[in-house]
Parts: structure tokens; sequence; C-alpha cells
């Protein structure tokens, strides 16, 4: 029969298991269960740590108490029937494998457990029996000498006071009476916390009324007596209900300085921790293991976490906190807290040297035995109600690793008795920490290298603008940062550009990106390194004001602040924000931007890693700038040598199919025209230059330009390329051979079109009759761009209505597959079955034969034209 019950849901993120582990704590302790607490703490944090860090989901911890112990429950969103691998070279049962330790540790310590599913998710559960006890022992102690004994009054007073659900007074003993002055119809009806002195109990961070709807609860606090003065008293509470189920408090209280007739003993560590002996033999104890318990945590965030709240423990503080040094032993990293509100930021830093005073220094022990007398002594615990506070050095080899530090709400609670425990604690947990430590950061070292050669590889692999954008952000995200904003600048004292937006949920990207648009983008600094993003207080409280809380909660998951807050860039996003400058050849051209939640900084390696990437993508950003310029220039001067828009010649179809050969050319070596030379009369002509690109488009410009002019100034085809021969041969070291067909067109009123060509080295034009038969159009002649003195004469050609004349480069005829070559054969048996097909499909076809014949992109240029006269003649 379950007799109490408590549950309580953590988020997915790592921190939520020290959140789970003072969970199950505070509520075994409220139970006074302390003999179970050690391992049902163990249990659950590697549970949680199941949940919320492998399975990636919610989890729910219930404590549910029963007439048979303790059974605690951890409800996962992630009901996969899986277990875990054995790892290579690790027996099932070895506690070295990496995964399924969970549930190995709940078969070694619980007294049952199991898993159970269902639909929609997964349940492993613990019970944990409580030990067995003689009849009517709680505790008990050793025989003591008398002179040892705790000092009380002659006659000791044990006020009962019993307060109703509302937190008045119900009961009121003699003894109450005694010591407080108050008679019972004085007091009872009127609220508890009337009489008490201090409105929160120090060594808590709780008041007295809630303490009061506490299960159990334990410390002191004030209380006026009716002569008006404050007496210092130590109460015990236990929560109990009437038979009706109506609660209530029963408040036990004496003097301060008698608490030891209530206050709980300490429960005594195990005989083999504390003597050395472990049943069989004496061994000295290992004083790391003693403190941290065994077995120790294998990686540092859990060592570090262990360290505080076993600190904690230790000087019954409210607060602990352990920082680690940087290598330049000048700021301290926060690395572990425990009872600090979440505002206290991990990886955030503050310096080693606070000031030059007594205690201004992380390498000294020191006490604060009043923060509020010296407000910022302690920069970690502003606004967080700890008074006195004990930090010491973890040091190695002289050399500072880090601090270590124990806070309480209660002024003046620790003194140097307690900072020369917490001094010998540290100096035994100083050596494994700082092994810890230069393991991680080893590993982060290696995680580093490998990041940025991959990194390099995505990025030098694509010269296009937008995918190194895309690939900046995704690279950054989540590995590196929450979100990221990348800013790019056009030119030299422009205003920067938001240009790419990324987020770890995907359903915030869009209001992010709409939230940064209000905001003033960061300004182009082109100095190194990472810096914070702050705006201006006007500019950033204007930002946010323009932007609705659902744009904020929605970008940021966080609620904005009040419209009179101090506003920075980053709190309008929530968390901190760091930005980067893209510099690229003395150049900034953007910025990277990066942000993490709320609760947590970035780490100076996360920082310098970014810092290195910005370097690489700023170049490869570079680079897809001047290779689109680049493009942008060629093509554009591209496409002034191809010709305009072809007229429409009468009673003839024409059409043309052109590809330049290598990535980005628009025009190579091959080219065509079709221009009217004057009334009634076409020209007409294809071509190829020796080589492929720019080079040879120059010629390509040369030739077309010159043909039309030539061919318009009354010039005969044999003249017209005699004039090309020569202004070719004239540019000397830079002049290329031509291949070329040129012909003049003739359309005829009465049906058919009159040709006449020139074929200069190039493929013969070939005619297909209606038939299906096909032949050569012209006679092959000497080509230009090699001698001076050339003999050329024009040939005749009449096409009659149906015929087709096709004139190719030999780019296609030459297209090769291994040592298969298209050919001239090849081209005429694809022409052959273009029988009754429009020029615009003759054209169409011979390309996809082309393109079928090999799988290789085509290596040379290509160009074909059609011209077809219809069945049906053109009108006179």
């Amino acid at each position: 029969m379950i007799t109490a019950r408590a549950a309580a849901t953590f988020e997915p993120v790592g921190r939520s298991v020290a959140t789970a582990r003072g969970f199950v704590r505070d509520t075994l302790q409220g139970w006074g269960l302390g003999d179970i607490i050690d391992d049902s703490v163990v249990l659950t944090s590697e549970l949680v740590t199941n949940a919320v860090v492998h399975a990636g989901t919610a989890a729910e911890v219930l404590c549910l108490r029963n007439t048979d112990g303790v059974r605690i429950e951890v409800v996962d969103r992630y009901p996969e029937r899986e277990l875990p691998l054995h790892d290579a070279g690790q027996p099932p049962g070895s506690p070295d494998r990496e995964g399924g330790r969970g549930l190995l540790l709940c078969a070694a310590l619980a007294t049952r457990w199991g898993v159970d599913y269902t639909a929609s998710d997964k349940r492993v559960w613990f019970q944990l029996s409580l030990p067995d006890r003689p009849v009517g022992t709680r505790s008990a102690g050793p025989a003591v000498p008398d002179a040892a004994l705790p000092v009380a009054a002659t006659r000791v007073h044990v006020a009962v006071v019993q307060v109703d659900s509302g937190g008045t007074v119900a009961a009121w003993n003699d003894d109450a009476q005694s010591l407080f002055g108050y008679a019972a119809e004085q007091v009872v009806g009127k609220p508890l916390t009337d009489l008490a002195a201090w409105p929160h109990t120090p060594g808590t961070g709780t008041g007295i009324a809630e303490a009061l709807q506490l299960s159990r609860w334990e410390g002191s606090y004030g209380v006026r007596g009716a002569d008006g003065r404050t007496i210092p008293v130590y109460a015990s509470h236990l929560r109990v209900r009437d038979s009706g189920g109506e609660p209530s408090t029963v408040c036990l209280l004496v003097p301060d300085h008698e608490r030891a007739v209530l206050q709980t003993p300490p429960r005594s560590p195990a005989p083999d921790a504390a003597s050395g002996y472990d049943g069989q033999e004496h061994r000295a104890a290992d004083p790391f293991e003693v403190f941290i318990g065994s077995p120790a945590p294998d990686d540092l965030d859990g060592l570090l976490q262990r360290t505080v709240e076993r600190a904690r423990d230790m000087l019954d503080g409210d607060a602990a906190y352990l920082l680690l040094a940087t290598d330049d032993e000048t700021e301290l990293e926060v690395r572990a807290s425990t009872g600090l509100p979440s505002a206290r930021q991990r990886f955030a830093r503050v310096p080693v040297e606070l000031s030059s005073g007594r205690y201004g220094s992380a390498r000294m022990p020191s006490v604060h035995e009043d923060l509020s007398v010296v407000p910022g002594a302690v920069p970690l615990l502003t606004e967080t109600g700890m008074r006195s506070v004990v930090t010491v050095p973890l040091k190695v080899e002289g050399r500072l690793t880090g601090s270590l530090g124990v806070a309480t709400e209660a002024p003046s609670r620790y003194t140097n008795e307690e900072a020369l425990r917490l001094q010998f604690a540290a100096d035994r947990i100083a050596l494994a920490v700082e092994r810890a430590r230069l393991t991680e950061l080893e590993r982060l070292r290696r995680g580093s290298l490998s990041f940025l050669v991959e990194a390099s590889d995505l990025l030098a692999g694509t010269l296009d603008r937008d995918q190194t954008l895309a690939l900046m952000a995704q690279m950054t995200v989540p590995t590196l940062a929450t979100w990221c904003a990348v800013y790019t600048v056009a030119d030299q004292g422009s205003d920067p550009t938001l240009s790419y937006v990324l987020h770890e949920d995907e359903e915030r990207i869009d209001s992010l990106k709409a939230l940064l648009g209000r905001i003033d983008p960061p300004d182009p600094v082109p100095a190194p390194g990472a810096r914070v993003w702050s705006a201006p207080t006007d500019a950033a409280q204007s930002a946010v004001l323009r932007t609705t809380p659902h744009d904020v909660a929605r970008a940021a998951g966080e609620l904005p602040l009040p419209p009179s807050s101090n506003y920075t860039t980053a709190a309008a996003v929530g968390g901190e924000t760091v930005v980067l400058p893209l510099v690229a050849r003395n150049r900034v051209i953007g910025m990277l931007t990066l942000g993490k939640p709320t609760d947590e900084r970035f780490r100076q390696e996360i920082l310098e890693l970014a810092e290195d990437l910005s370097r690489r993508a700023a170049l490869a950003l570079d680079n897809a700038r001047l290779y689109s310029e680049r493009t942008a220039i060629s093509q554009s001067l591209q496409r002034s040598l191809l010709p305009p828009e072809l007229p429409l010649v009468p009673g003839v179809e024409v059409e043309v199919i052109y590809r330049a050969a290598g990535e980005g050319n628009e025009v190579g070596g091959d080219f065509y025209d079709l221009f009217e030379i004057r009334d009634g009369v076409y020209g007409f002509a294809i071509g190829d230059v020796c080589g492929t690109g720019p080079e040879a488009a120059a010629v390509t410009g040369l030739a077309r330009h010159a043909l039309r002019l030539l061919a318009r100034e009354g010039f005969g085809g044999p003249a017209v390329l005699e004039r090309l021969n020569a202004a070719i041969l004239d540019e000397g070291a830079r002049s290329r051979f031509l291949t070329l067909l040129y012909g003049e067109l003739w359309p005829q009123p009465g049906g058919g079109a009159e040709l006449k060509v020139v074929c200069a080295g190039h493929p013969l034009p070939l005619r297909l009759r209606p038939d299906g038969s096909v032949e050569p159009a012209a006679e092959p002649q000497p080509l230009l761009g090699v001698m001076d003195d050339l003999e050329l004469y024009e040939q005749r050609v009449m096409l009659d209505p149906g015929d087709v004349l096709l004139c190719v480069t030999d780019g296609v005829t030459e297209r090769r597959e291994g040592i298969r070559m298209l050919g001239d054969d090849g081209l005429v048996d694809a022409l052959t079955t273009c029988t009754g097909l429009t020029a615009g499909a003759v054209a169409a076809r011979i390309m996809r034969t082309v393109e079928r014949f090999a799988s290789d992109a085509p290596s040379d240029d290509m160009a074909i034209l059609a011209m077809r006269v219809p069945a049906v003649g053109i009108p006179a």
C-alpha cells in the first residue's frame, strides 16, 4: 500500500540529472529514510541520464513509499524495446561497458527492478527495502562519559505546537507557554508566522510558511516571546493528517542551545569507509574515495557535480560551486554548481584576481561571514540570497587549477575551521580534477581537429555563395551553438545584410529571422576573436519594443524582459550572443553570430574553435563571391558573342541547338549565325575554332562579326572567307585555325530554297530527302587560319519541299565512349530516322542521339543547325 508519493518532471537537458538527484535526496530525507538515500540517488542519476541525455526525452521521476520500502520510477518517452548492445571486448556484466550500466546498477543495488512499456513511454523502476532494525530502535549511539554529554536545563521544556492547514495555531501546550510566555488562548487561531522573528529560516531557502508545508523539516528560527525578546529555537516539524484526511503540522520546539534534544544525529559512515577495514584485511582509506564516494565518476562533469554536492553536504551549506581556471590562470570558468539559480550560467567567467584585498584572489582560501556587508565580493553569488561563503583553491604542483566554494543563506555560519576542512578535501580531489580536465581538453582538441578537417573539406567542395552560407550555419548548429545568423557585407562601408538564419529547433527559425530583422545588425569590426554582441540601450530597447512577446518567446524560448529594462541585443534574443568577423583578404565580408540559451555561456574552447572555423568560412565565402563575379563577367562577355534572336526565313524552318563545353561557359570555340544580308537573301554560318574556352571564344567573336560585315558589304562567299582568313592570320600568335561552313540562302517563291555554300575544312552538310536518303550537300575545301593564299569556291544546292539540311560541328561526330566514336556514319544513321520531322524535331533527335552515345559529359563544344523546306511553298 502506498503511504506517500512525490513526483517531478525534468527537461531533456544535462543539468536535469543533478536536479533529479536533489529531488530524490530531499524527498527521502523528508520521509526520514536517510539509510537508502545514497543508493536511490545513484540509481536515479543513471536512469535519468539515460532518459534526458541518451534518449533525449523529458523524464518523470516518481517516488512511492509503501509498507515494503521505497519504489522509484523513471518514465521517458522513448518506448523502444531494445536491450543494451554488448561493447566489443567487454563481457555482458562488465562495469567497464559503455552502455547499460544503469540496469546493471539496478540489478546490483535494488531489491527488485523492472521495465514496463506502453505505446507512448517506457517506465524503469526499482524497489529498495528499508534496512532491518531491532524492534523499537531507530538509531543508537555509543556510551560516552558524562562530561561529553550535551548540556540542557534542569527541566527540559519541549514546546508542542500544532498548526492547521491554514497556518494558524491549533494547539499550544504548557511547555510552549513556559518558553514563550503566551497562554494558549492568546495564540490559538493566530498564524504561527506572526510569532516568527525571521521571515526566512537561516540555513534553508524556504520561509517558515513553506517549511510548514513539507512532510518533514528540521532547523532553526526565532520566535518572539511575550516580553518582546527573540528566542532562538531548534524545531522539528512533522506533517500529519487526521482520520478525516485534514492535514496539519506538529512542531516540536526547544531552545536552540538544547538542540541536541531534537536534532537528528548525523549518519555514521559505513564501517569500511571509516575504519579502512574491508572484512578481510586492513587497508588505508583513500581520502579521495572517502570524500567523493566510490565508484568515482569517470567523466569531468560527473566528477565536478559530485564534488560540489559532497562539499555542500560536508559543510551543511545551501549552495556550492566549482570553477576551473583557464590555461593562463587569469580567469575562472563556472563548471558545476548546486543550489544556485539557473541564472548562474555554465562557462561564465570571473577573474582570478578580483581585488588587492585580503580575500580578493582565488589563489588563497577566504571566508566571508556576511556578503551583505561586502556586496560584489563573490560575483557568482550576487542576488542569490547567500550570506556566508567559504572558498578554497584547487592547486596541483603549485599551479591554480580551480576554486571550490560553499555558501549558505545564514550569516556568520563559516569560520576558518570550515575553510580548513574544505581545503583538506580540495587538496585530495585537485589532482583527480586536473587529470579529468586534461583528458577532456585532449578529447576536445582531437574533436576540434576532426571537425575543422571535415569543415574545410565541405567548404572547399562548393563555390556557390548560398550553399557556402548554409554550410557555415549547419556546421555551427547545434555543434557549437543553439542558433546561428550570418550577416554579409557587400561593399566596404555598406551596412551588413542578414543572409542566413538557423536554429536547432526548426519551428523557431522564421520567428528568429523576423526578430533579428528588427534589431540593428552588429558592427562589422575587423578585430579578431569573438565579442559579445551588445547594442546601445536605446537602440536595443527600441528593437525589443517593436518585437512582440510571441516573437521573442518563439525565437529564444524565453519571456521578454519588461520594457523598462536595460536591454542588450543578446537579451532581446535570449541568452549569450557572440559575433565573429568574417575577414578575407584584409576585408570584412560579413559576421558570424552565434547564440546560446539563457542558462549557458560559451566555453572558451568553443569560441576558439568557432574563430578558426570563421576564418576558413570567410575565405570560402570570398572565393564563392569572386567565382560568382568572374562567372557573371565571363557569361556576360560570352552572351555578347551569341547572335541575337534568329530572323524568320519565309518558307524555311530553322532550328539551332548549341552546347558549350566546360562549367560556366555559354560560348566556346563553336559558333553559329543566321542573319539577313538584304531583302530576300539570308546568310548562315556554322564554325569551329580550334580549342575551347575564352581564347577560342575571342576568335569566335572576330569570325561572326566579320562574316556579317563582309556579307552586307556585298562580297560573295569565297571573298568573305578569304578576307576572314587574312584577319585571323593578322592576329599572329593569338590566331587559331578555323573550320567554317558559310552559305547564302535564297527562299524561292514557288517553294524550295537555293543555297550557295563554301565548306572550308568543316564537316560536310548533309541533305535528307523525303524518301529517307542522305547525301553530302557540299565538297571539302581548305580550312581558315593556316595559309595566306586560299582559292575557295562556292557550290549551289537546291532544297526541294520536304528536304532537310543538317549542319553540325565536329563535337557531334567526334563524340566518344571509350574507343568508340559516333563518326560520320553514325550521324547519317541518326539523320535517316528523321524523315517527316520538323527542323526542331530533327535537331532535338540528333542531340539526343549524341547524348545517349556516351555517359560522360561532353568534352567539346557542339552546335547543330537544321533547315527544312516545308512541303507547301511560300506565296510569290
